[in-house]
């Protein structure tokens, strides 16, 4: 990619800098675990059983020079003869080894008598170079380097040295890492970077971020996990402009810089492949050549191209209430790590980027309150690292999957199981817009949507949690979109898992227009599923939705919907909705029309994990 001129970049940098410096109060709130906050040690203390220093170190990023800043928490009593395991964690997107998560967690696993390694990522806090998304070639070899310091064979900048870490040779310590969300995905970059790493514990983490921020839920590819489509999707703007601004922000938020850490292609603190990214993105527009080389770039920083690589045993924790890094995301994670031979676990939580980070749902995780021991994550949690930094072989690491209720109370809120569920209910598309559950029960018929100009349909501010505003009820616009509705339920059912509805639907101007090599072009549409009460009252579970790209109108197509937890109580009914538009994505170029014709032997069928 070409760089511009100094002149331009000059401008589009002022530009941005005045955008950033409207917006930076709002969005700069970083994307992490629930904690107080708590201000960076300045030097060693002590601080009940361990002590706390801050530390330097100048590390190669990629060809690039960079200071790392570092806390490093070590345990009263742990020396050269008493050697104990190392926890290596970093922040989440926004965030700092001072914010309160990572600072929890760290000192969290250093009263349990862990050696504790927390850092600032690359472009965050006082650490040099820009943000570079977790890209194995940059921030993986970063966190690299802070291994061979708790190997005892690198030293930081001053001097100091870490001979005190276990280690299962010479050069090779015993060393696991956790953390959530950016600092989720370094975790993956780090171990397929550096097979010394014994155990991940990565919460609420991508595994594409093509599909995190431009998600299309059909043409979805097997060979990429199965959240992956070489179709573009629906831009996921709310969001990704909520991270770029707090990116760019970070000069505003952290005065006199490194200034290693300027970006490149007019974006202040972005590498270019970030920038020029999210500047396709925001065109609207995706011809051939420069919507492969956007894939090219999201990939390459997503743990979906790696995979292969890590061969670390690995927790995954992921949030039921997360419309940023859905279900869906961890699940692609899981299946790909056992498909390789590694050893994966994984847990659906209650608390995502959506919903719950500040404030865990009761018995839930949360490290600012240090309940590791008495919450159900917390407790999987340090039996991983005992079994796989301890090596306490005969400690159980619990079943392969686990997955939070909100319908049960306190010890009985999980449930177990050793696979995943399956799509094990079939409802029908009936003309006459019910849910039905026999072929014989479809009433023939058609009918029509149009989209309009704007949206026309709410489902969340992705925003609004994180900046603490309120968020109108999801809603959709009359005309807009159709929907099917199944009978009241005769029993209480558990839907576990991401639905999927298979479709067909006819719209000659989408047909006219989806060749034109430019997937823009193509008819996008928002499947989702409600929860209507007996009183009417409707519940757009987690407010997630699932865009779709349709690559040809003419063939049929399969829509999978994000992943859900959810027990649609007796006497309730359940709805299939597709929406023409959807307010937090940019949607359909032009009004296209759209007709679903239905009849017993050729409708459209959903399909439910369903639970008993």
């Amino acid at each position: 990619m070409s760089r511009s001129g100094s002149h331009s970049r000059s401008r589009s940098r002022s530009t941005l800098a005045l955008s950033v410096g409207v917006a930076a109060a709002a969005v700069a709130a970083p994307l992490v675990l629930a904690a107080p906050a708590h201000s960076a040690p300045q030097q060693a203390r002590a601080e009940g059983e361990f002590t706390v220093t801050p530390l330097k170190f100048t590390v190669d990023a990629g060809g690039r020079s960079c200071t790392v800043d570092a806390d490093l928490y070590r345990p009263a009593g742990v020396d050269a003869d008493h050697r104990a395991p190392a926890v290596l964690t970093t922040n989440g997107f926004g965030g700092s080894k001072a914010d309160g998560s990572t600072d929890a967690t760290a000192k969290a696993f250093a009263e349990r008598g862990y050696v504790a390694l927390a850092y600032s990522g690359l472009g965050f806090g006082k650490t040099g170079c820009p943000i570079s998304l977790d890209a194995p070639e940059y921030d993986g070899r970063a966190a690299s380097h802070l291994v061979d310091f708790l190997a005892g064979t690198r030293a930081a900048d001053d001097g100091t040295k870490a001979d005190y870490v276990s280690a299962d040779a010479a050069g090779d310590p015993r060393v696991g890492m956790i953390g959530g969300s950016y600092g989720g995905a370094i975790q993956m970059a780090t171990a397929a970077q550096d097979q010394r790493v014994d155990a991940l514990v990565p919460l609420i983490t991508w595994n594409d971020l093509a599909y995190s921020l431009d998600p299309n839920n059909t043409a979805q590819s097997p060979t990429l996990g199965g959240v992956s489509s070489d179709t573009p999707g629906a831009y996921k703007y709310q969001w990704t402009n909520g991270f770029f601004l707090i990116g760019e922000a970070q000069g505003l938020l952290n005065p006199s810089l490194d200034p290693s850490r300027l970006g490149d292609s007019g974006c202040l603190h972005f590498v270019a492949g970030a920038c020029e990214t999210k500047r396709l993105l925001d065109q609207k527009r995706y011809p051939a050549e420069r919507t492969a080389e956007m894939l090219r770039y999201a990939r390459g920083v997503s743990p979906v191209s790696y995979l292969d690589r890590v061969k670390a045993p690995t927790l995954l924790v992921q949030g039921q209430a997360d419309t940023l890094f859905n279900l869906n995301e961890a699940t692609a994670t899981y299946k790909a790590l056992k498909k390789n031979g590694t050893e994966a676990k994984m847990v659906w939580q209650s608390w995502g980027h959506s919903g719950g980070m500040t404030d865990p749902a009761s018995g839930e995780l949360n490290l600012g309150e240090g309940n590791l021991e008495t919450s159900y994550v917390g407790k999987r949690i340090l039996a991983w690292f005992d079994r796989y930094l301890h090596r306490q072989k005969d400690v159980d690491t619990g079943p392969d999957f686990a997955y939070y209720r909100d319908w049960k109370p306190g010890a009985d809120a999980y449930a177990t199981a050793e696979k995943l569920p399956e799509l094990s209910q079939k409802l029908y598309l009936s003309g006459d817009g019910k849910l039905v559950d026999n072929r014989a029960k479809v009433a023939r018929g058609s009918r029509e949507y149009r989209n309009w100009l704007v949206p026309t349909s709410h489902s969340e501010s992705s925003l609004a949690g994180i900046v603490g505003l309120g968020d109108p009820a999801p809603h959709d616009t009359k005309g807009t979109y159709l929907d099917w509705t199944s009978e009241p339920l005769t029993e209480a059912t558990d839907v576990v898992g991401a639905p999927k509805a298979t479709l067909k639907v006819v719209s000659p101007k989408a047909e006219r227009t989806q060749n034109s090599g430019d997937a823009a072009d193509q008819l996008v549409l928002f499947a989702k599923l409600y929860d209507v009460a007996p009183d009417g009252t409707k519940t757009l579970v987690h407010r997630l939705v699932a865009p779709a790209r349709v690559p040809d109108v003419t063939r049929e197509f399969t829509v999978t919907l994000p992943g859900i937890v959810h027990r649609y109580e007796k006497g309730h009914r359940l709805q299939f909705v597709i929406a023409a538009s959807d307010d937090a994505y940019y949607g359909n170029r032009g009004v296209k029309p759209v007709t679903v014709t239905h009849e017993p032997s050729d409708t459209g069928v959903l399909r439910l994990p369903v639970v008993r």
